[in-house]
């Protein structure tokens, strides 16, 4: 984070790219507004009023002035309060998605119109593209050209509230980051985001002592270049040469009440951070 602004929101230097795990949202003509969840990490996810799913659909629905009618259906893969933008992603998939199905002029202009109105990481979700993020979560920019890499991305079954860990945040803002225009391999990756930081780690960590662990297994796979803290916790990421050692090390670290992923980047997918490189590895829901 590089500063806080005088209405309280911080803001934010983020590499955002994209990571092959993503939630999947489906949408049928209907009625009325109905949203289902499946999925293996649905379980206490609410499908009402308050989900960001439903707020981006009734929020579409006011701004061009038509009735909300779509069956929606979640599917969750990725684990909630996890610190991966997975209901972000979800929010900018749904308008994306609803923009098509409700045939509506220029959806991608209107979905981007009202993304910063549902969260700081729907913009960039929305966009759907490697970026560079500042300011909230709304200024947009080209992010360095990045090579092949993996992923590994591990939870350990702890849910971690994003506003907690802001409010227990200490100490000065970090200047923004100083990036190349690209990298030619993982490991010169590794070692210019090694030299940066996520300021979410540090108070992430002090609220959720299981994290500590998760950092440890990963930094002990044999191939792993870096091990952060996503975002604002509890899931941590490493990261690796190619999208095979990482899947290795994912079945390699599987433990009961932990989630595990491992790959590549990949399109539709999500990921950014807090600051660099602190990253969320986040999936967005194909639309």
């Amino acid at each position: 984070m590089t500063g806080r602004r005088p209405d309280g929101y911080h803001t934010l230097d983020s590499l955002v790219v994209f990571a092959g795990i993503a939630d999947r949202l489906t949408a049928v003509p209907a009625p009325d507004l109905s949203l289902e969840i499946d999925g293996p990490c649905a379980a206490g996810l609410s499908p009402g009023e308050d989900n960001l799913v439903c707020r981006a659909a009734r929020g579409l629905a006011k701004e061009v002035g038509c009735a909300a009618r779509a069956a929606l259906r979640l599917t969750k893969n990725l684990p909630q309060a996890a610190g991966l933008g997975g209901g972000s992603a979800d929010a900018a998939a749904t308008l994306r998605l609803l923009g098509r199905l409700w045939g509506l002029d220029k959806p991608d202009a209107l979905a981007a119109l009202l993304a910063v109105t549902l969260g700081a990481d729907v913009p960039v979700c929305v966009a759907g593209r490697p970026a560079r993020m500042r300011g909230i979560g709304e200024i947009l920019g080209p992010a360095p050209a990045l090579p092949p890499f993996g992923l590994c991305l591990i939870n350990p079954g702890t849910p971690v509230p994003t506003a907690p860990v802001f409010a227990a945040r200490r100490g000065p803002f970090s200047p923004a980051a100083c990036l190349p225009q690209g990298w030619a391999d993982a490991a010169s990756l590794a070692v210019d985001l090694g030299r940066l930081g996520n300021d979410l780690e540090a108070p992430a960590i002090s609220l959720c002592p299981a994290i500590p662990p998760v950092l440890a297994a990963l930094t002990g796979q044999p191939h792993c270049l870096l091990a952060r803290v996503s975002g604002s916790g509890a899931t941590c990421f490493g990261l690796f040469p190619d999208p095979a050692s990482a899947a290795e090390a994912a079945s390699a670290l599987t433990r009961p009440g932990w989630w595990c992923w491992g790959g590549g980047p990949a399109a539709q997918t999500c990921v950014s951070s807090s600051k660099l490189p602190g990253s969320k590895f986040p999936g967005s829901s194909p639309a």
